[in-house]
């Protein structure tokens, strides 16, 4: 009988690439011509980002160079969220955004379901923030990765522990 190959989906940042890609924007901004004297801070607590700058404008600039940093170090922007701007005392500005690692229930449903859907002869579980896939055909698995590159989630999934 023949061996069933297998996948991992998974959805993860690599927080060593985070921590360098704020470091690079900072270092970057502070050589700006345009921020001499601003106020530019990027912090990270855990799963948490907090930006401040001057106003809504720069807070947007320090955005488009941090999400530049990231693209160039492949993690995934899809899985960062932000949040409402808030309007500090001194005119200044902050914004927070959570970096989302792992497939919540609500995604892994629909990520299931859409496998099944699909008619492909494999099996898909939900595993704490994974789903396994596993099936009797690699073709059978490579079918399934093209399938839910297309599916339309707030995350982006990666694909690991091919078998």
């Amino acid at each position: 009988m023949a061996k069933e190959a297998s996948f991992d989906v998974v959805s993860e940042m690599n927080m060593e690439e985070v921590k360098n890609a704020i470091q690079m924007t900072l270092k970057e901004l502070k050589n700006r011509f345009d921020f001499k004297g601003s106020t530019v801070d990027i912090t990270l607590d855990n799963q948490k980002l907090t930006l401040v700058g001057d106003d809504d404008f720069k807070l947007e600039q320090i955005k488009d160079v941090l999400l530049g940093k990231f693209v160039k170090r492949a993690v995934p922007i899809k899985n960062i969220h932000f949040s409402e701007t808030e309007h500090a005392l001194g005119s200044k500005a902050r914004q927070h955004a959570d970096l989302i690692s792992g497939i919540d229930k609500e995604n892994a449903k629909k990520v299931t379901t859409a496998i099944k859907n699909s008619k492909i002869k494999v099996k898909a579980q939900i595993q704490n923030d994974q789903i396994r896939v596993t099936g009797k055909s690699r073709d059978d698995l490579q079918e399934v990765i093209q399938l839910l590159r297309k599916v339309d989630l707030p995350i982006e999934l990666q694909f690991t522990n091919y078998r």
